[in-house]
This record gives structure tokens, sequence and C-alpha cells, in this order.
């Protein structure tokens, strides 16, 4: 985990969700516009929707709005997540259907 201090020298472009290219900037503006919790963001700006399911991003935006809003980074939530799921060719259904 990276030390709080560091969530000051990120720039508005610096990416905090690289999965869906979510910078800090448009964490702290969500922040700056009211957002509370993180599933909110996730709404927002799509932050925590890509592969990882916000398990890199997550932690990391909920202490830049902590440090945006003066909350700590536990008032915003953990975010929902999706199961892991693997795509299925459509033949393996079809297939299945008709047994």
């Amino acid at each position: 985990m990276t030390p709080p201090a560091l969530s000051d020298l990120a720039s508005a472009d610096t990416p905090l969700c690289r999965c869906e290219e979510v910078t800090a900037g448009e964490v702290r503006q969500a922040a700056q516009q009211g957002v509370r919790s993180l599933d909110e963001l996730k709404t927002r700006t799509r932050a925590g929707q890509g592969p990882c399911q916000g398990r890199t991003c997550g932690p990391l935006a909920a202490r830049l709005m902590a440090r945006q809003t003066g909350l700590k980074p536990e008032d915003f939530g953990s975010l929902s997540v999706r199961p892991p799921l693997k795509p299925v060719p459509l033949a393996a259904l079809a297939a299945e259907a008709l047994r």
C-alpha cells in the first residue's frame, strides 16, 4: 500500500483507475460535487468497474476523496464487486440447451 502523503503528489492527469482510465482530477472533482461513497464514485466515473473491480483503485480513491473532503477513507465504504465471470461460447450454451 502506498503512503497517504503520495495522494498529494497526484496531479489532475495522474491515472488513478488504470482499468477505466479515471484520473485523480476526476475523483477529486466528484468529491467536490458531493460524492460520498465509492459505489457512487463508481457510478459517476467508472472507477472500479474494470477487470480488477477496484482492488487497486478503490483504496486509492477513498484516500484521495478523504484528503479532498476532510473525512476518513473508511467513511466512503467499499466497492461492490461482481462475481468473477468467464465468457462462455454461444455454442456451449446451445449444446447444453439441446440436451
